[in-house]
C-alpha cells in the first residue's frame, strides 16, 4: 500500500522563457523539489497539488493537466506522487515557511534533487510550451 500524494509543476513565463518554481524540502533543507503533500481525505490529487502549491509556495496557479507519478521509498513509507503541471496566475499568503526559487527551465534540471522529479520535468516541456512563443527550444 503506498502512500498518495500530490504535487506542483507550475511554470510562468518571463521574457518569452519558462520559469519553473522550486522550493525547499522540509526534511531535506538542501534538496530543491516541486511543492508535494498529503493527498487529504475528500481531496482529489488534483485538488491536494493546488492546495500544496499554495501552502509550501504562496503561489495560486491553474491546472493544466496530469503529467505522470512517482514512486519511491521514504523511510518506511512507499510513496507515490501523482504531479500536476500549473501555470503561475497569482501570490497567495503562504503557511510554510520555505525557500522558494524560480529558475530557468535548464537550471531547475540541475537544481532538482531528485531524478525522478527532473524527468518529470522534462515530460511536462511539451504542454509547457504550448504556452511560449514558437522561438523558445
Amino acid at each position: 500500500m503506498s502512500v498518495p500524494q500530490a504535487g506542483a509543476i507550475t511554470f510562468k513565463t518571463i521574457d518569452d522563457s519558462p520559469f519553473i518554481l522550486l522550493v525547499r524540502a522540509k526534511k531535506t533543507p538542501a534538496d530543491w523539489i516541486f511543492p508535494k503533500g498529503h493527498i487529504e481525505v475528500g481531496e482529489t490529487a488534483e485538488f491536494a497539488a493546488e492546495r500544496e502549491l499554495a501552502e509550501e509556495a504562496g503561489v495560486r496557479g491553474k491546472s493544466l493537466g496530469l503529467v505522470g507519478n512517482l514512486e519511491f521509498q521514504s523511510g518506511h513509507e512507499h510513496v507515490r506522487v501523482d504531479y500536476y503541471l500549473f501555470i503561475y496566475l497569482s501570490e497567495v499568503l503562504r503557511e510554510e515557511n520555505r525557500e522558494i526559487r524560480w529558475s530557468s527551465y535548464d537550471e531547475a534540471l540541475t537544481l532538482l534533487s531528485h531524478r525522478g522529479a527532473v524527468e518529470m520535468l522534462k515530460k511536462a516541456l511539451p504542454a509547457i510550451r504550448k504556452y511560449l512563443p514558437p522561438s523558445f527550444v
